[in-house]
């Protein structure tokens, strides 16, 4: 079939976990970068692959696939050798991974990307923050983490779904959450330091991931850094944040 050409921008969540997902499972993959800040997934030649102009987005043969959970279960699907834990061939138990990362579009994906975009990330993107949308952002971020922590990691395996091992739910979810590292370092910890079984699950995913997870996220800690540093100035001067920050413009 060819190569697998993988399509993606790191500073996406998504992109992040299907990089990973490859990485962890030895697929032989070639990372085209689509630069969201530059606007390259508006050009005829991304738009080909991915009429919907969003990242990730996969060719392989003659396949076009867009969608980070279509990928990932493709992946997981069409290539010898994955770790059955990342998407079990059991009935029931990929069936209830499937249910996680359906509830993760609507509810802890739609709360973390509208805080951090409302919070800290709308100047990057040329757009102004807004308060009004923030604080709802946070109410579907802290209902999802209460649901992550009460049902989602009800059980000792560590894992969601009672998991001892990471699937892509997993993956996929942790990679989302991971974005609420550029918020201010006090707001990230009023939000996440009560879901103690969160940041453990957070930790046991890193873990179970690396390196490569902190290979694939080095983009984000350099975005944190130029933040702080941001947040600093805008501290020691009283300006407000200009809208060219480094041009982070998908999430």
């Amino acid at each position: 079939m060819g190569k697998l050409k993988v399509y993606a921008d790191r500073m996406s969540q998504p992109s992040r976990a299907v990089i990973i997902f490859c990485r962890i499972s030895g697929i032989d993959f070639e990372e085209i970068k689509v630069d969201i800040s530059k606007g390259q997934h508006l050009s005829p030649d991304f738009t080909e692959v991915n009429p919907l102009q969003k990242v990730p987005a996969i060719v392989h043969g003659s396949l076009k696939l867009s969608e980070s959970h279509a990928i990932l279960v493709y992946l997981a699907s069409a290539f010898t050798g994955i770790a059955d834990h990342w998407y079990p061939t059991e009935l029931s138990r990929r069936s209830k991974i499937n249910s996680v990362m359906d509830w993760h579009h609507s509810n802890l994906r739609n709360g973390a990307v509208n805080y951090a975009i409302n919070t800290t990330l709308a100047p990057a993107l040329g757009r102004q923050l807004n308060p009004k949308a923030a604080s709802e952002a946070e109410k579907v971020l802290l209902s999802s983490l209460k649901t992550l922590e009460d049902i989602w990691l009800d059980g000792d395996g560590g894992f969601l779904c009672n998991g001892i091992q990471p699937s892509l739910a997993d993956l996929s979810m942790v990679c989302e959450l991971m974005q609420l590292e550029v918020l201010d370092e006090r707001d990230r910890n009023r939000i996440l330091s009560p879901y103690k079984k969160v940041l453990q699950w957070i930790e046991n995913t890193r873990t179970a991931t690396n390196p490569h997870f902190e290979e694939v996220h080095n983009i984000l800690y350099k975005a944190k850094k130029k933040f702080e540093q941001q947040r600093a100035r805008t501290a020691e001067t009283g300006t407000s944040p200009s809208n060219k920050t480094g041009g982070y413009s998908k999430i």
